[in-house]
């Protein structure tokens, strides 16, 4: 059996089991994962997710970072500008 006919065979159920024995380092019988069995694991936990979930819902997701804000404001004044006419330092 390819790599890819294992991710096609991966039902929910296993899917759920191989995400908790990444988490706490055992098998549902107690056993430890061994490290080439975790990253095993993570590859196919990974192809799975890739497969069958959006990607809102993957692990390790990371929304995008928000627009950044205009330079000025919409006045059309300085939002750095000091109070009171005072300047920020400026390093040379």
């Amino acid at each position: 059996m390819d790599f890819q006919q294992l991710i096609n065979a991966i039902t929910p159920e296993i899917y759920e089991n191989l995400k908790r024995s990444i988490e706490t380092g055992k098998w549902p019988d107690g056993r430890k994962v061994t490290p080439e069995q975790l990253q095993n694991s993570m590859q196919a936990v990974i192809a799975y997710e890739e497969k069958h979930m959006a990607p809102e819902e993957r692990t390790g997701y990371v929304p995008p970072k928000p627009k950044k804000a205009e330079p000025c404001d919409k006045d059309g004044k300085d939002p750095v500008a000091m109070p009171d006419g005072e300047q920020p330092l400026k390093w040379q």
